[in-house]
C-alpha cells in the first residue's frame, strides 16, 4: 500500500478553528527529505465559512476535492448534532468504497457515523460526547477512553488537541516512526502517545516540569532504554514503594509503567531500523528487548510485521552505491 500524499479535511460552516489549525499544520508542506503533502481544506459551497469561534475562513475546495485524496478528514463543527448533508456523506462513502484512509477526530466522529463508516467498528470522539455516538448510533462500539481507535481503513481521535495524536499515529503508520517524529519535533509536540492511553486525566504528567517528581522519573528513564529497567528501578528512583508508583502513575499517564517503556523502545526500534543500517540484534539491544528474537516477538504483537519487513518498507537510508 502506497503511504498517503494527497490529504483532504472537510471543513463544514461551523468548523472547529482548533481542528483545522492542527491538520493544516501536521500536513503542511514539508521539506528536508519529509514528505511533501498535498493539503486542501474542503466544504460544500467554495468561499468564506464562519468557524466555531465566529472568525471566518475562506476554504478554496468544494467536495470535490474529496473524491481524489488519499487520506480524507472529517474536522468538527459547532452544529454536529444535525448530521451533514446527503452530499457530504455521499463523498465519505464514495471515499471509503474507493480506498482512501477516512478519519475523524473529536466530534467529526459524528459525521463518520451519519454516513455509517462507523458501523460494525470501534471508535472515539471527545469524552464528553461519547455517550451521545453510542445512543445515537448503536451498531458503532464507542471507546469513550481511547486517545484514538485505529480501525484499519478508518481512524477516530478524541477531543481537542488529540487531534494532533491521531495526525501522528496516521503518519507513523503510513510513512514511519522518523517521519512521524520530526514532525512532532518541529511542532514541539509528543512524538507518540498510545491509543490506549486515557484521553482525560485528573492529573496530567506534567512532563516538561523538573520539579516533578515523577516527571524526572520518566526523562531520566528515556535517556537509559538500553538498560534492563523494571518498575522496581523506576519506584526507587521516585522514592516510592513500587505499589504507590504504579497508583500515581497509572493516575497521572493513564498507562502502566510496562507499557509506557514498551511503547517507547518500539518506538525507538522504529526509528533505528528506519535510519541506521545497525543489525537487527544491535538495535535490539539499544531499545532494550535483549535479544534479537525478543524484539521481533513483540514487534510482530504490535506492529503486526517482522522488524525487517519494516525496515524495507520504511528505510531513509540513500541506496547503496
Amino acid at each position: 500500500m502506497t503511504p498517503f500524499v494527497s490529504v483532504a479535511a472537510y471543513a463544514p460552516p461551523g468548523v472547529g478553528m482548533l481542528g483545522a489549525g492542527i491538520v493544516s499544520e501536521v500536513f503542511d508542506v514539508r521539506g528536508q527529505g519529509l514528505p511533501r503533502f498535498d493539503f486542501a481544506l474542503c466544504t460544500d459551497r467554495p468561499g468564506r465559512i464562519r468557524s466555531d469561534t465566529g472568525l471566518p475562513l475562506f476554504v478554496e475546495h468544494g467536495l470535490d476535492r474529496l473524491a481524489s485524496a488519499d487520506l480524507v478528514m472529517a474536522l468538527p463543527w459547532a452544529d454536529f448534532r444535525t448530521p451533514p448533508g446527503a452530499a457530504v456523506l455521499d463523498a465519505l462513502t464514495a471515499a471509503h468504497e474507493r480506498g482512501a484512509l477516512v478519519a475523524a477526530h473529536c466530534v467529526g466522529a459524528f459525521a463518520l457515523a451519519a454516513a455509517g463508516l462507523l458501523d460494525g467498528r470501534r471508535a472515539t470522539t471527545h469524552w464528553r460526547f461519547a455517550g451521545l455516538l453510542a445512543d445515537r448510533h448503536p451498531a458503532v462500539t464507542v471507546d469513550a477512553a481511547a486517545l484514538y481507535v485505529d480501525e484499519g481503513p478508518i481512524a477516530t481521535g478524541a477531543g481537542a488537541a488529540a487531534g494532533f495524536d491521531l495526525c501522528l499515529h496516521l503518519l507513523r503508520r503510513e510513512h514511519g516512526a522518523a517521519t512521524a517524529n520530526a514532525i512532532a519535533r518541529d511542532l514541539v509536540l509528543p512524538s507518540h502517545r498510545d491509543g490506549g492511553q486515557a484521553q482525560y486525566l485528573a492529573a496530567p504528567v506534567p512532563e516538561d516540569s523538573r520539579d516533578d517528581r515523577l516527571a524526572e522519573v520518566l526523562a531520566w528513564a528515556r535517556t537509559r532504554l538500553h538498560e534492563p529497567l523494571g518498575v522496581a528501578e523506576m519506584a526507587r528512583r521516585a522514592l516510592m514503594s513500587r505499589r504507590s508508583f504504579a497508583r500515581r502513575f497509572a493516575a497521572s499517564t493513564g498507562t502502566t509503567p510496562h507499557a509506557w517503556l514498551l511503547g517507547l523502545r518500539l518506538a525507538h526500534a522504529e526509528e533505528l531500523l528506519e535510519t541506521t543500517d545497525l543489525p537487527v540484534e544491535e538495535i535490539a539491544r539499544r531499545a532494550g528487548f535483549g535479544s534479537a528474537a525478543v524484539l521481533r516477538a513483540q514487534f510482530v504483537r504490535r506492529r503486526g510485521v517482522p522488524p525487517r519487513t519494516y525496515r524495507r518498507s520504511f528505510t531513509r537510508l540513500p541506496p547503496s552505491p
